[in-house]
């Protein structure tokens, strides 16, 4: 008999771990809020000059404000928001390039400048020598 009431001690451990993890994990209000408003610090107003959405009250920027809280609400990543953004408006909707595509290369394109010139350096110093 002990063994039956080892193993129901048991069980009720693991369901209070993981009722605790699911209170834990779930999603406040202020970190919904925080990543709603990370987006649109990330997306540019399609009818501003270099502003985010966030920072101004333009009607395509609210409109894009709306767009990102209702897919934010309806669960979607945050890459597919991003991703359906730049398919409506271009890749020029946000604000830094994005990390597929030419915007790889955009982010890319100093590391390897500063590695060619590295190197260039050190062969430069090593003819001298």
């Amino acid at each position: 008999m002990s063994s039956v009431v080892k193993s129901f001690r048991l069980w009720l451990i693991a369901m209070a771990l993981v009722a605790t993890v699911a209170i834990v994990q779930q999603p406040t209000d202020h970190g919904v809020r925080g990543r709603i408003q990370h987006l649109e610090q990330l997306v540019k107003c399609p009818s501003c000059e270099n502003l985010s959405v966030y920072n101004s009250n333009s009607t395509s920027a609210i409109a894009v404000r709306r767009f990102i809280e209702n897919q934010v609400s309806q669960g979607s990543s945050d890459t597919k928001i991003l991703t359906m953004l730049e398919s409506r408006y271009g890749s020029t909707i946000l604000l830094s390039p994005s990390t597929n595509g030419l915007g790889v290369i955009l982010w890319l394109a100093p590391v390897l400048v500063a590695g060619m010139l590295v190197i260039v350096f050190l062969r430069l110093r090593r003819s001298r020598q």
